[in-house]
């Protein structure tokens, strides 16, 4: 879902709309209608935020909603949307999952930038321990650019969410490192070191 919304959205879109554009994909009905609960939209920190609406509406993603309504009833625009496997049951588990993303916890305080790039490690995070992915990859599903996601990573390391990470500029990929997980792999190195030092 979240590499549908990246090809179906404007690049310029800001994480705050796209955290709320994934829960209307997460939670749509088969008639393209979601509704959304105040206590939801509270909980996210996007409660009462009309510009995040009307960027999806620009975007001609869906209808603007009357947002005076509780819970706010929203109508999806783009039909790929219902298409998107898996079944509805398995998306509204998913969208369950995207407000705390295991094991990559965030405070809901955290901005949405922080908060949406989190959740895209969480998705690319395996059992076994090697966390990695292409680094332009990273960037299409935050709509950062590589530099905008570097900086982000940073936040994450500095704030505990990650032990490290490392970008590994030969095969551009992006490796990283969870606190609880024993001593580093041998690519994965301090924040710090990650401009210009090699493992």
């Amino acid at each position: 879902m979240l590499s549908y919304l990246a090809a179906a959205l404007p690049r310029f879109t800001s994480p705050a709309a796209r955290l709320l554009a994934l829960q209307c994909a997460l939670r749509v009905n088969t008639r393209g209608q979601v509704r959304l609960p105040s206590g939801l939209l509270r909980g996210m920190r996007l409660y009462g935020r009309p510009e995040l609406w009307q960027e999806l509406a620009h975007a001609n993603w869906l209808q603007l909603p009357d947002l005076k309504s509780a819970p706010v009833q929203v109508h999806l625009l783009d039909e790929a949307v219902l298409d998107q496997a898996p079944g509805r049951r398995a998306r509204r588990h998913a969208a369950h999952w995207a407000l705390r993303p295991v094991p990559l916890l965030m405070p809901h305080t955290a901005p949405p930038a922080v908060r949406l790039t989190a959740l895209v490690l969480a998705a690319h995070t395996c059992a076994q321990g090697h966390h990695h992915a292409d680094m332009d990859v990273l960037a299409h599903l935050c709509g950062h650019s590589p530099h905008q996601i570097a900086e982000l990573l940073d936040r994450l390391t500095t704030s505990r969410i990650l032990a490290a990470w490392h970008h590994h500029r030969d095969m551009d990929e992006v490796l990283w490192r969870l606190p609880r997980e024993c001593a580093p792999p041998r690519s994965v190195v301090h924040p710090r070191q990650h401009h210009g030092h090699r493992p």
